[in-house]
């Protein structure tokens, strides 16, 4: 029978285990004379790695009742030489929540960048926790804007959402998606404190929108992942998506957000924009 898992006990022998899985040679340690009579690191080399000392090492292997903080949890993730679900497994058994990366990609992820191409013909597009859009479809272009044609800084769907006047007029509950906009960035300005470009955003946001600072003032914190939205297309007339956002356990740091047509009009609607 599986017995409830003893966190601390668990936690002494990942640690142990990860320590005698790597190869001294290449960490570049300076030989010892010593023989090593276990395979592996020495205690006192992780402690060295990890900037703590060695009779930590010593008392969390031996189940001592230690529970690191979380800096030194990811200085232990550093040293072992971890990978991200070996590292979210020892967060886990830490009991403390990983630090999100405060430099958030720049560029979509090359996998990533050709499965949003290969989600053709649904709409679909690559987004950071900011919302800047890093990669995108043909068909997302038709259904929204030609991003090709935007300035970088302006590549963001909060920014279209309520800077661009075509787009302005996109979404027949302007006010819902645009909330829900705001609710997501609160969460993410939460989870990334150091995000200097997320904080200019927003403060861009709060001077020059009145809708932006009346609703960012509610402190309304969400994550909306799957729903519907009615779209007013300036071509192809009204039509109601679903969207679903799938975050990539690889690349925990961007999104990939797909449209797809709520109902037959819609389909068809979509059918005959694309076919442009």
């Amino acid at each position: 029978m599986t017995r409830v898992v003893d966190r601390t006990q668990e936690l002494a022998a990942f640690l142990r285990t990860r320590r005698e899985c790597l190869d001294p040679a290449e960490f570049g340690l300076p030989a010892r004379r010593q023989a090593r009579r276990t395979p592996g690191l020495r205690r006192e080399e992780v402690a060295e790695l990890a900037g703590v000392s060695i009779d930590y090492i010593v008392r969390l292997e031996q189940a001592r009742g230690l529970r690191p903080s979380a800096e030194v949890v990811e200085a232990l993730a550093g040293a072992l030489r971890l990978s991200p679900g070996e590292r979210a497994y020892l967060y886990g058994l830490a009991q403390q929540q990983p630090r999100s990366a405060d430099k958030p990609a720049a560029v979509a992820a090359e996998p990533l960048a050709q499965l949003i191409a290969d989600l053709s013909p649904l709409p679909a597009m690559l987004l950071n926790h900011r919302y800047d859009i890093l990669a995108w479809n043909r068909e997302m272009t038709r259904l929204l804007v030609d991003f090709e044609t935007l300035p970088p800084s302006q590549r963001n769907a909060m920014w279209l959402c309520l800077r661009h006047p075509e787009l302005r007029k996109f979404y027949t509950d302007r006010e819902t998606v645009v909330r829900q906009g705001i609710a997501h960035l609160r969460a993410a300005w939460a989870t990334h404190p150091d995000d200097a470009e997320l904080s200019d955003l927003i403060a861009e946001f709060l001077a020059q929108d009145e809708e932006f600072a009346r609703w960012w003032a509610e402190r309304d914190v969400a994550i909306n992942g799957r729903g519907l939205k009615v779209l007013r297309h300036p071509e192809a007339g009204e039509l109601t998506v679903r969207f679903e956002v799938l975050a990539p356990l690889e690349n925990p740091d961007q999104r990939v957000l797909i449209y797809r047509a709520a109902d037959d009009d819609s389909r068809s609607v979509l059918r005959q924009l694309f076919a442009g």
